[in-house]
């Protein structure tokens, strides 16, 4: 862990109070399914098919009653088909399983179709306050280029970072990496002379 982790994570609050989610969702399930569209799909073009989608099927019940052929056609500008059917076979599990309701523990979201550890993470942080640091694109290549962990993994990022972090931190944490890697740290050319953690970061490049 970079020797200014704690500089690092101040400095991130400090330029995004109060982060928020940028997925639009009011509910466990949405929150589930708004989650594994947004898989290799910006947030922006999910929060454009979830509206049509929540009012036809608002609840895992209409969802579990669905086609996954049916479903795409909402979703399809959100990429692969196979999201369509995780989503329904999701639903349906969560019928058969967890009496309608969306479950709230690491184990039990990874057991349905298509929910690995980030969205399991990000249900449980977003849709019950459950302290949790989900690690995606933007967590896991700021988490290296800052020092904070060198894990080959998603996993080891997130068990890293935690590590140091207290567990009320855990949530805005991850939400100010997203921030900072989509305003900030590019993946392709990241605005180092710009960025005020250039003092504490091994990869500036300004």
């Amino acid at each position: 862990m970079n020797k200014n982790a704690r500089l690092i994570f101040d400095e991130l609050h400090r330029l995004y109070p109060n982060p928020r989610p940028e997925l639009d969702f009011s509910n466990p399930y949405e929150t589930l399914v708004a989650t594994i569209l947004s898989a290799q799909c910006t947030d922006k073009r999910v929060n454009e098919v979830t509206p049509a989608l929540f009012r036809d099927y608002p609840n895992p019940a209409a969802m579990a009653a669905a086609e996954p052929e049916t479903i795409h056609e909402y979703v399809k500008s959100c990429g692969f088909k196979s999201k369509a059917v995780n989503i329904v076979n999701a639903c349906r599990m969560i019928e058969s399983r967890f009496g309608g309701e969306v479950p709230h523990t690491m184990e039990e979201l990874t057991s349905l179709p298509g929910v690995g550890r980030k969205t399991a993470n990000v249900v449980l942080a977003f849709a019950f306050g459950i302290p949790a640091f989900p690690v995606d694109t933007h967590v896991f290549r700021l988490s290296h280029r800052l020092g904070l962990s060198d894990g080959a993994t998603p996993e080891q990022v997130e068990k890293d970072v935690t590590a140091f972090l207290p567990r009320e931190e855990w949530s805005d944490t991850h939400h100010c990496l997203i921030l900072h890697g989509r305003r900030v740290c590019h993946a392709r050319k990241p605005e180092c002379a710009a960025c005020t953690l250039r003092p504490w970061c091994p990869s500036n490049e300004g």
